[in-house]
């Protein structure tokens, strides 16, 4: 009877787990290009009673063996990187991606961190920025004066400076063999991993399966509220029965301690 207690008790903290991870979805609803967390889970060791295939005293085999669980846990919390909705924000600096790829950006330590959170500013010295001021790698300065700033779809970059076009270093992106690999490190970043492989860096929008670029458009987050709304139930319901499992067993046990001779 001890079992269905430790096994109910590991369910319980796997889908209390489950409603930490829904509500991180559903509070980053409105957060531009967030990517939705998918909670997996795994069952726990068995203890095997009458093992499969054993040879009976009769000289037959056991066709199906006698196993119990115990319990759950959580293994994995998978990023999905599906497309997010768009949303059309005329501002020159706000530039979404389609399709796959992400921004490089420089962190305050010179290491690489990606997004895809491409609400950019212009700093002091007319570089490009995120809203945290961390450079997106390999773009040049606007320089002072300059107007009608001009992202192409296949990140071609240019302004108009004195009354001229001026093509600047054109906007690139990164991608990862495995982007569900990538650590989340907060403020719309992830960092690479041995498990998302390496970056490949320097890929113009459009070609080679990178996506391409929309100026004047964020990518919006890719959480669906009545879908998590709805695993908000169904987690809220498997807690509860792992409860009435724990307080079913909870009883037998009492009615077996108070058994009398």
């Amino acid at each position: 009877m001890l079992r269905a207690l430790w096994s109910s008790a590991s369910g319980m903290e796997a889908q209390q787990k489950n409603i930490d991870n829904i509500s991180n979805n559903l509070a980053n609803v409105n957060t531009t290009a967030y990517k939705k967390s998918k909670i997996e889970f795994q069952d726990l060791m068995y203890q095997t009673e009458r093992a499969q295939g054993a040879s009976t005293s009769t000289g037959g085999e056991i066709p199906t063996g006698v196993q119990f669980g115990h319990g759950s846990r959580i293994v994995a919390t998978a990023k999905l990187f599906s497309q997010g909705s768009m949303q059309q924000t005329g501002v020159p600096l706000d530039v979404s991606i389609e399709g796959e790829g992400f921004f490089e950006v420089l962190q305050s330590d010179g290491s690489s961190a990606y997004t895809r959170d491409g609400a950019f500013k212009i700093n002091s010295t007319g570089k490009i920025v995120t809203s945290d001021g961390l450079e997106a790698k390999g773009l040049s300065a606007i320089p002072s004066g300059a107007s009608s700033i001009t992202i192409g779809s296949d990140g071609a970059f240019s302004v108009v400076l004195n009354g001229a076009i001026t093509k600047l270093s054109p906007f690139t992106l990164a991608r990862f063999p495995n982007a569900s690999g990538l650590s989340s490190i907060g403020r719309n970043l992830f960092r690479e991993t041995q498990s998302s492989g390496k970056a490949e860096t320097g890929g113009i929008p459009g070609q080679n399966g990178f996506g391409t670029l929309a100026q004047g458009f964020l990518e919006l987050s890719n959480v669906e509220t009545v879908q998590e709304m709805v695993n908000m139930i169904v987690a809220q319901r498997a807690y509860e029965i792992n409860s009435k499992a724990i307080q079913a067993a909870d009883e037998m046990l009492g009615q077996a301690n108070n058994l009398r001779r």
